[in-house]
């Protein structure tokens, strides 16, 4: 449990704690009891170590600047100097646990039933991990020569504005972000008009504001595996593909996709074909609003 948490080997240290052994009741007893295999408990226990992994570091990131307020606000009484950062930033989290706990377990439960909702969406398929989607990736452009002009914290600054736009709009077009990667996102939506208006919607919040970089986007669909919680599949990496193909603050799509939106509100142009890595020749399409 300790590896599939992520953390690594004690080798005799002392790290454990009564919260340790209490973990590792629960999840005996639920082996014990039947209701998960020994397999599925290691599953579900790396899903969360990954999940909260990421989660704290993001929390502890989001938090530097607030610190930075405090220990400035606050200097010591007696020597008028800075307060020790660790400690400042330990009142902080302590102070936020209970509230941010609870809100975690709520936005848990939400997100839960929604993976729920959409499982019992797919009815009588056979395979439940198996189902349709339209699969969008959004890249800036030029991401490593800007990385290589612009300060670290400028750098952080624009990626966290790129991955909380984006997600607002996906959001928005009841799509749902799978992951984003410092300067892409990979987005998808079982309404292939609403990914388009998803593409959309990030040209807009991202490309079209002078402060940004510009963006591509790539549209794909077709079936996909879903499977902890992350998508596979070839509509995943052709929508990465076509980003390359994709003009600044433009969206390319696939034939697939071209296929299922409507000719009375969309125009598409089939481009020349060229090699795609891993797909040989494609024919990217065009596409925008009448």
């Amino acid at each position: 449990m300790w590896r599939a948490l992520g953390f690594p080997e004690a080798e005799g240290a002392a790290v454990y704690t009564s919260s340790d052994v209490e973990a590792i009741r629960t999840l005996s007893g639920a082996i014990g009891s039947g209701l998960l295999d020994f397999d599925l408990a290691v599953t579900i226990t790396r899903a969360l170590g990954q999940t909260m992994a990421r989660l704290a570091d993001w929390e502890v990131a989001a938090l530097v600047h607030r610190v930075e307020e405090l220990q400035a606000a606050a200097p010591d009484e007696a020597t008028g100097a800075p307060v020790d950062r660790t400690a400042t930033a330990m009142r902080l989290l302590d102070d936020l646990s209970d509230g941010f706990e609870a809100t975690m377990v709520y936005a848990w439960r939400r997100h839960l039933a929604a993976a729920v909702s959409r499982i019992v969406a797919l009815g009588e398929v056979d395979n439940l991990n198996t189902t349709r989607l339209t699969v969008g990736f959004a890249d800036i452009v030029s991401f490593t020569a800007l990385s290589n002009e612009i300060s670290r914290e400028r750098i952080g600054d624009l990626v966290e504005l790129f991955e909380s736009r984006c997600a607002d709009v996906v959001a928005a077009q009841r799509g749902r972000v799978i992951k984003s990667i410092g300067d892409s996102i990979l987005f998808v939506n079982d309404d292939p008009i609403r990914a388009y208006d998803t593409a959309e919607g990030i040209i807009t919040v991202i490309g079209r504001d002078s402060r940004m970089p510009d963006v591509r986007l790539g549209l794909a669909s077709g079936n996909v595996v879903m499977r902890l919680g992350d998508v596979f599949g070839p509509p995943v990496n052709l929508a990465a593909r076509l980003t390359a193909v994709a003009r600044r603050n433009r969206i390319i799509i696939d034939a697939a996709t071209a296929a299922l939106l409507p000719p009375d509100q969309f125009e598409t142009r089939l481009l020349p074909e060229r090699p795609v890595r891993g797909f040989g020749l494609v024919g990217p399409v065009a596409v925008r609003r009448h």
